[in-house]
């Protein structure tokens, strides 16, 4: 059977050289990296080397300016309570966008239940953000803005400089997410005005187990976990040594590659969402049309009158791996905080599949692709109530109609007597 992996944004396979630099420190270079005696000089060494990379990969100014966590999640679990933290004395007030990752809100929602407030800058029907938005939500108690670089769910690229320069004028520090766009994008954290900066090697082909958190010396910042003096006593626990040394070559590769990378998944981008408009009607690209707006590896497709997970499995049943919404929230029966942040109609969220393409992805998987999922999705429709509504003039299309029915939300609504949302 054919098998295609659409699935990048969740994890990207280790790059074979990456494991081979890794495999020392699982069996001989074993010291823990606080030793003082030279089983932890040499794994120190390696670790100053990867912090090095890393710094070169986003332009920071020092190694000492990089920091190693478990994974992305906890790099923002940090940077978010860690400032909020540090300068609860100066105010309790954040800002974000309306869209951003679990990782994020979820922070952001665990302050507010310790008095914080957060003001949710709104974003266009493309998930796209002013950064007039931000500006009018900061206050004299604002002490941390947090905006992603690209949206995970959407792939849409945000005006990171502009708004890294309305955080620099009020002198409030700037968080950016990078996950989705590492390895991907270039990340310049002088250019962006970015004075905290997270990411995740695993999502390009270096290995999971380790996150990335920049912090320049500008921003105050307190540890979350509480134990010994490791990463300057900005994170305490053992470091994850084989994982951090392939994450800096990782790293290292990704700054190197980036244009071939990114031509390669564009091209296969452009010929799969083509393809796949051509073949299934009522087919919608959430998110910016492929171009300078939305990350290379990202398309976000609604497909009327079907589910979301009918569609994942099915497509998985034919060797093609896609997912169904972020994989922090894929899980949940809630319809993407994204998708519903930029007014999609709830039943075109639930319709709502990701594929994320790789540097090894090829045309002739995405001809395939094409091929499976429009066989899928007629299959899935006539078995569909909904399509059988639509055809026999009940409902209405969201995405192309016809003026001979309701939406499916509309009727929905008027069954159950609750208005639509």
């Amino acid at each position: 059977m054919t098998r295609v992996f659409l699935d990048h944004q969740s994890a990207t396979p280790l790059l074979p050289e990456v494991f081979e630099e890794m495999k020392p420190y699982f069996m001989e270079a074993y010291g823990n990296p606080s030793s003082l005696h030279q089983h932890g000089l040499r794994v120190r060494d390696a670790m100053k080397k990867a912090r090095a990379r890393v710094a070169a990969f986003i332009n920071a100014e020092s190694e000492e300016e990089i920091f190693f966590t478990s994974d992305g999640t906890e790099s923002a679990n940090l940077a978010i309570k860690g400032v909020a933290y540090a300068n609860e004395r100066r105010g309790k007030h954040l800002v974000v966008s309306a869209i951003e990752h679990p990782s994020v809100m979820n922070s952001v929602e665990f302050l507010e239940k310790q008095g914080w407030t957060c003001a949710r800058a709104p974003v266009d029907p493309q998930g796209r953000l002013r950064p007039e938005a931000i500006a009018e939500a900061i206050t004299p108690q604002t002490t941390l803005i947090a905006v992603h670089h690209v949206n995970h769910d959407i792939g849409t690229i945000e005006p990171i400089a502009q708004i890294g320069r309305i955080a620099a004028e009020k002198g409030v520090p700037f968080y950016v997410d990078c996950e989705a766009s590492a390895g991907w994008l270039p990340i310049d954290v002088q250019a962006m005005g970015a004075n905290l900066v997270s990411f995740s090697p695993h999502r390009f082909y270096g290995p999971k187990g380790v996150g990335v958190l920049y912090r320049n010396r500008k921003a105050r910042i307190v540890s979350i976990l509480h134990g010994g003096v490791q990463e300057g006593g900005r994170r305490a626990g053992t470091e994850n040594v084989p994982a951090i040394v392939g994450g800096g070559l990782a790293a290292e590769i990704a700054a190197r590659e980036l244009p071939r990378r990114v031509a390669r998944t564009a091209l296969l981008q452009r010929r799969l969402w083509e393809g796949l408009k051509a073949r299934i009607p009522y087919i919608r690209l959430n998110g910016p049309e492929p171009g300078p707006e939305r990350i290379s590896t990202n398309l976000n497709l609604s497909t009327e009158f079907i589910e979301g997970e009918g569609q994942l499995l099915s497509l998985d049943i034919s060797g093609v791996a896609v997912a169904s919404g972020s994989s922090c929230v894929s899980k949940s029966l809630k319809i993407s905080h994204v998708l519903a942040a930029i007014g999609l109609d709830h039943a075109l969220a639930q319709g709502n599949i990701i594929m994320t393409l790789g540097q090894d992805n090829t045309e002739q998987e995405m001809d395939y692709v094409v091929e499976t999922f429009a066989k899928i999705v007629t299959k899935l429709r006539a078995m569909s109530p909904m399509w059988e509504e639509f055809e026999s003039g009940v409902i209405d299309s969201v995405i192309s109609p016809t003026g001979r029915g309701k939406s499916f939300t509309d009727h929905a609504a008027s069954i159950s007597g609750k208005p639509a949302h």
